[in-house]
C-alpha cells in the first residue's frame, strides 16, 4: 500500500506538470538600493554582486580598495532604484525552463528503470532466490546511494553549472581527471543511446514477427528500426527542452500505468493458462521455496547475478547531467537523486517479493499437466499442493514457463500484457532520450573549457537555454554508427565500465575534499560521510574489474592517457580552486612542520640558495647555474630588492617574473622586498626568506664585472655585504657568480646560456685552495647529475711542492674516492709561490689609492673618512703579498683552463681591514681573462660532505 501510495501522488504531480507546463520565474521584482556601511559612504555593506566574480561571462563588479578608501573623503551618492548590473546579468541569463525537483527525480527513476526491471528481474529472482535476491539489491544500492551522497555533497557546495557529472568532478579534483573522465563519459552517454535504442528495436522486431511482419531479415530490422527511432528522438530535441520534457514525462506515465498494471495482476486470480506459465498468485509455499537460490547454467553463482542486475541501479546521474536546466541544481540534485534511489529500489524489493510469492519456478506451460486427484505422489515442486504436476519437465530441464526459464514473468503476472510490452518501451525509450539530451550538455561543457584542442566548435549554444545543437548532431551521428555496426555486447562492457569509472571518480571528489579539510568545502548537504564515499570509490573501482577485467584495464588505461596529456602536454591555464590545490597545501604544511623536529645531518645536506638575482630575466645565466644544481635537490628563492624610486616599476611584477621562471623550466620561488637602501634589504631578506628548515642556507650572488665603471658606494655596498655574511651568517654559504658573458644575444627573453646547452664535452675545474668544508666540491657532483652535465669531466687543483707532490695527489685521490665523487684528474699546484705579474693589478687599483706624497694639506686619515673605500699606501703595503698571491692564481687558472665550462675557486675571506676596493679588485683578478663562468664558493668551515654511514 505503500508503494501504491507513493506511485499515485507521482502520477498525480507529474499528470499536472503535464498539461500546465513548467513553472515560470515570478514578477516579483525586488528594489535593491545601494546599501553603504556606516563607516564611510563608499565602503559597501555585503552584497551578493562583489562575492559573484567567480561566476564566468559575468562583468566583475569590483569593492573600492583600501587606497581609495583611506584617501577619498566621505561623498553621498542618490539612491539607487535599480538593480546593479550584475544581479540583472545574472537574471537575465537564467533559463526560461525550470525543473522542480520532482523532474530531476523523473529523470533519474526513467533511466533507472530499463529493460534488465523488466526481463531479468524475475531470472534473478529464480536464481539467487528471494533473499539472495534482496542483498543483490541492497548491495547494488549501497554503491549507488554512497554516491548519491557524494553527488548531493558536491551539488550543495557552491553553484553548480550545467555539464553535470563532468563540471563537478573537474571542479572538485581539477581538470587534469575531471577533462579525462569527462570526455569518456561524454562518449558513454552517446553510446548508451544506441544501447537502449537497440533494446527497444529488438523489442519491436520480436513483437512484428509475432504477428508474421518481416522488412528485410532480423539484424537489418533492428537496424532500420534503430535509425528511425533516434531520428525521431533527435527532433524532440531540436524542440527543446520543453518537448523533451513533456515527452519524459509520457514515458513516466507509461511506466506508472504499467506498474500498476502489474500489481494489480498479482491480486487478480490466475486463469488456468496462466497457472499452467507457473503463476498461481500468492502461496506460503511458493514464497517458502523461493526464498532459498537455485543457481543454474554458466550465470548461477552469486556474483555473476549481481553483474547482471547492477545496471539496473545505474542512471543516478541523469539528474546531475541537466543542472544547467535546474532552477536550483543545489535542492534539486539531492532530493531528486536520493528520492529516485528510494522509489526505484522499493519497486525492486516489490517486484522480487511478489514475484517471488507468487510463481513458481518451474512450469511446462501444458494444460495436460492439471492433476485430476488428490495424489500427489511422486510429484515434485510446490505446484502439486495447487494441482499441477510438472515433474516431468522438471526431471528432463525441458521447463519452457515460470521463474527460471520465461523472461517475461512480469507481463504473464500482469493484469494487461500489452501494459507491460508499453513499459518495456518507455522504460528503452525514456533512457536514450536521456542520454540523447546528457551527452551535449557535458560535451558542451568540456568544449568551453578549452581543454581539448579543436572541440570547442561543439561549444556553442543556440536559443534562449542554449541548446548545444551541434553536440546533438555528434552525438546522433555516434548513436547511428553504433547501431549500424551493431556490435553491441563489445560495447556494452565499456558502457558499464565508464560509469562506474564516474561513480568511483564522484565518490573520490567528495571523500578527497572532505579529508584535505578545506575551508572552501561547506556543502549544504550534511548527510554524507567521507568514509562512506571512500566505500563507493572502492566499490566502484572493485566492480569493474569484477564485471568485465579487460574493459576495466581499458578503460583505466585510455584515463590515464588523457590524464598524461592534460598534465605534462596541455597544462591548461585554469584555476578552479580544485581538492588537488587543498591537498598539496596541506601536504606541503605538515611535510614543512614535520621538518622542524628533524636534526640537520651532513649526509642530508642541501644547499638552499637564496639567489639574488633581482628581476630574474636580467641574470639568465645566474638563473640556470643555480637551477641546475638545485632543481628536484634543494631550496631555491631569487630575490630582489625594489627601491623606492623603482617601486611603481615592479610592484606588480611578482606574477610575470614567476612565469617567466616557469617557462624557463627552473624551479624557483620569487621573492621581492622593499628597502629604502640596498644594504638593508639584503640583510632583511636574508634573515626573512624561507619557512622552517626550508631556508636559504646559501647565498648567492653575481659579481659585478663592470665595479670600476659604477659608483664607489655600489662596490664598497659589496664589499660590507660580503663581510656582513662572514661575521653574521655563520651558517650560510656562499657563492660568487662572475658569468663572464656567456649569454648569447636575443631578442626573445628566454636568453639561451651555457647552462642550457645540451651536448658535447664539458670540464668543471675546482681550485680547492682552502678547505671549507666541502661545497666546492658538492656543486660540480650535483652539477653531474644533471642531463647536459652528466658526462662532464671534473679536475681539481690543489697547492702542493714539488717533493710531496704524488703523496698529495694520491691523499687527495683516496679522499676523493672516500667522498664517492668521480674525479678525472688531480693537479697538484707547486708554482703558486712564483712571482706574478701584478702590471695589469696595479693599473686595476691605481684609481682608488690615496698616494701619501700626493697629498698636501689634507691628511691620509680625513680622506679615508670621506672614502673609506680607498686603499692607503700603507694598507697596499700590508696586503701587498696576498695582492700577489690572488694575481699568481690567476695566472695559473688562465694557463691550466682556457678550454674548461666551468671554474670553481675558494673564496678568499674579506679580512675586516682590507678597503673594499682592493678586495673587490682581488675578486675580479681571480675572474679576469676567462672565457667561461667562474664561481668563486665558500663554506662556513662545517663539513657538506662526509664518507661515513652515521
Amino acid at each position: 500500500m505503500q508503494f501504491q501510495t507513493v506511485m499515485v501522488s507521482l502520477f498525480i504531480n507529474f499528470f499536472f506538470l503535464f498539461f500546465t507546463g513548467t513553472k515560470s520565474e515570478s514578477g516579483q521584482k525586488d528594489m535593491e538600493l545601494r546599501k553603504t556601511s556606516i563607516y564611510n559612504t563608499i565602503d559597501m555593506a555585503p552584497q551578493l554582486d562583489y562575492y559573484a566574480n567567480t561566476l564566468p561571462h559575468q562583468e566583475i563588479k569590483i569593492r573600492p580598495s583600501l587606497d581609495v578608501l583611506r584617501k577619498t573623503f566621505e561623498v553621498r551618492f542618490p539612491p539607487v532604484e535599480k538593480r546593479s548590473h550584475c544581479c540583472e546579468q545574472l537574471k537575465q541569463n537564467k533559463k526560461d525552463i525550470y525543473f522542480l525537483f520532482f523532474l530531476s527525480q523523473m529523470r533519474c527513476m526513467l533511466n533507472i528503470w530499463g529493460v534488465i526491471l523488466f526481463l531479468r528481474l524475475t531470472w534473478i529472482t529464480s536464481q539467487a532466490g528471494i533473499v539472495l535476491g534482496l542483498v543483490i539489491i541492497a548491495l547494488a544500492v549501497s554503491v549507488t546511494t554512497t554516491t548519491a551522497l557524494s553527488i548531493s555533497a558536491i551539488a550543495t557546495n557552491g553553484r553548480v553549472k550545467s555539464g553535470g557529472t563532468y563540471f563537478m568532478i573537474s571542479r572538485t579534483l581539477g581538470p587534469e581527471l575531471g577533462a579525462s573522465i569527462g570526455l569518456i563519459f561524454s562518449l558513454a552517454n552517446a553510446l548508451a543511446v544506441a544501447l537502449h535504442t537497440v533494446g527497444f528495436s529488438e523489442v519491436v522486431r520480436d513483437l512484428m514477427r509475432s504477428y508474421g511482419t518481416i522488412m528485410v531479415d532480423s539484424l537489418n530490422d533492428v537496424r532500420i528500426i534503430g535509425v528511425v527511432t533516434v531520428t525521431i528522438l533527435l527532433f524532440i530535441t531540436f524542440g527543446g527542452m520543453d518537448w523533451e520534457a513533456k515527452a519524459q514525462i509520457f514515458f513516466f506515465i507509461v511506466l506508472m500505468a504499467s506498474f500498476v498494471d502489474y500489481l494489480v495482476g498479482t491480486l487478480i486470480p490466475p486463469t488456468l493458462l496462466k497457472k499452467s506459465q507457473g503463476f498461481f498468485g500468492y502461496d506460503r509455499d511458493i514464497f517458502i521455496e523461493n526464498l532459498t537460490p537455485s543457481w543454474r547454467g554458466p550465470d548461477g553463482n552469486f556474483f555473476r547475478q549481481f553483474a547482471i542486475f547492477f545496471p539496473a541501479c545505474t542512471g543516478i546521474l541523469s539528474g546531475a547531467n541537466i543542472s544547467g536546466d535546474l532552477k536550483d541544481p543545489s535542492t534539486a540534485i539531492p532530493k531528486g537523486t536520493l528520492m529516485a534511489i528510494f522509489c526505484t529500489t522499493l519497486s525492486y524489493v516489490v517486484i522480487v517479493i511478489t514475484s517471488g510469492a507468487s510463481t513458481v519456478r518451474d512450469a511446462s506451460g501444458n494444460m495436460t499437466d492439471l492433476m485430476t486427484g488428490n495424489s500427489t505422489s511422486g510429484c515434485l515442486g510446490p505446484a502439486c499442493k495447487l494441482g499441477w504436476n510438472f515433474t516431468t519437465c522438471v526431471q528432463s530441464q525441458a521447463c519452457s514457463q515460470g521463474l527460471a526459464n520465461y523472461s517475461q514473468v512480469m507481463g504473464l503476472i500482469s493484469g494487461s500484457y500489452y501494459l507491460i510490452v508499453a513499459g518495456v518501451f518507455a522504460a528503452t525509450l525514456s533512457s536514450a532520450l536521456g542520454f540523447l539530451v546528457s551527452a551535449p550538455k557535458i560535451f558542451q561543457c568540456l568544449c568551453k573549457d578549452n581543454v581539448y584542442p579543436y572541440i570547442s566548435f561543439f561549444g556553442k549554444g543556440y536559443g534562449k537555454n542554449n541548446e548545444p545543437l551541434r553536440g546533438y548532431i555528434l552525438t546522433y551521428l555516434i548513436a547511428v554508427a553504433i547501431i549500424l555496426v551493431a556490435q553491441l555486447n563489445i560495447i556494452a562492457p565499456f558502457i558499464s565500465n565508464f560509469f562506474l569509472c564516474s561513480y568511483c571518480l564522484i565518490n573520490l571528489s567528495c571523500f578527497h575534499a572532505s579529508i584535505v579539510n578545506s575551508p572552501g568545502w561547506r556543502p549544504a548537504f550534511k548527510y554524507y560521510n567521507k568514509w562512506t564515499a571512500l566505500y563507493g570509490a572502492m566499490a566502484s573501482f572493485a566492480l569493474m574489474f569484477a564485471f568485465t577485467w579487460w574493459a576495466a584495464l581499458v578503460t583505466w588505461f585510455v584515463i590515464s592517457l588523457l590524464f598524461i596529456y592534460i598534465t605534462y602536454l596541455k597544462k591548461p591555464n585554469v584555476n578552479w580552486g580544485s581538492s588537488i590545490q587543498a591537498s598539496s597545501y596541506n601536504m606541503a604544511l605538515s611535510f614543512s612542520v614535520s621538518l622542524t623536529d628533524v636534526k640537520d645531518h651532513v649526509k642530508n645536506f642541501r644547499p638552499q640558495c637564496l639567489v639574488m638575482t633581482g628581476p630574474p630575466k636580467q641574470r639568465p645565466a645566474l638563473v640556470d647555474f643555480v637551477g641546475c644544481f638545485t632543481k628536484q635537490v634543494s631550496l631555491m628563492i631569487c630575490g630582489n630588492i625594489i627601491m623606492p624610486d623603482k617601486q611603481t616599476q615592479f610592484q606588480d611584477s611578482t606574477d610575470q617574473y614567476v612565469k617567466w621562471l616557469n617557462k624557463r623550466k627552473v624551479r624557483s620561488f620569487y621573492t621581492q622586498f622593499t628597502a629604502n637602501t640596498l644594504r638593508d634589504g639584503v640583510r632583511y631578506l636574508m634573515q626573512a626568506s624561507g619557512l622552517g628548515k626550508l631556508k636559504p642556507n646559501t647565498l648567492v650572488i653575481g659579481f659585478k664585472s663592470n665595479w670600476m665603471e659604477s659608483s664607489p658606494t655600489t662596490y664598497h655596498f659589496f664589499h660590507i655585504l660580503l663581510r656582513i655574511w662572514s661575521n653574521l651568517y655563520d651558517n650560510t654559504y656562499l657563492l660568487l657568480f662572475a658569468a663572464n658573458d656567456i649569454s648569447e644575444n636575443s631578442k626573445s627573453d628566454q636568453v639561451k646560456t651555457v647552462f642550457k646547452n645540451a651536448g658535447g664535452t664539458k670540464t668543471i675545474d675546482v681550485y680547492w685552495i682552502a678547505d671549507d668544508g666541502g661545497l666546492i666540491l658538492l656543486v660540480p657532483y650535483l652539477l653531474t647529475r644533471r642531463k647536459c652535465w652528466r658526462s662532464c669531466k671534473i679536475r681539481v687543483f690543489i697547492l702542493g711542492d714539488e717533493e710531496n707532490m704524488m703523496e698529495s695527489r694520491d691523499a687527495m685521490m683516496a679522499l676523493l674516492k672516500r667522498f664517492r665523487i668521480n674525479v678525472t684528474d688531480v693537479v697538484v699546484m707547486t708554482d703558486t709561490e712564483r712571482s706574478p705579474q701584478p702590471k695589469k693589478f696595479l693599473e686595476t687599483v691605481a684609481p682608488y689609492r690615496l698616494y701619501d706624497e700626493q697629498q698636501e694639506d689634507v691628511s691620509v686619515q680625513e680622506l679615508k673618512k670621506k672614502e673609506p673605500w680607498k686603499i692607503s699606501d700603507k694598507q697596499f703595503e700590508a696586503f701587498r703579498l696576498k695582492s700577489e698571491r690572488k694575481v699568481r692564481l690567476n695566472e695559473i687558472i688562465r694557463r691550466n683552463s682556457q678550454n674548461t665550462t666551468l671554474v670553481l675557486v675558494s673564496l678568499p675571506v674579506p679580512h675586516g681591514d682590507c678597503p673594499s676596493a682592493l678586495y673587490i679588485a682581488w675578486l675580479d683578478t681571480l675572474t679576469c681573462g676567462l672565457h667561461c663562468p667562474a664561481v668563486l664558493v665558500r663554506g662556513n668551515q662545517e663539513n657538506v660532505l662526509t664518507f661515513y654511514c652515521q
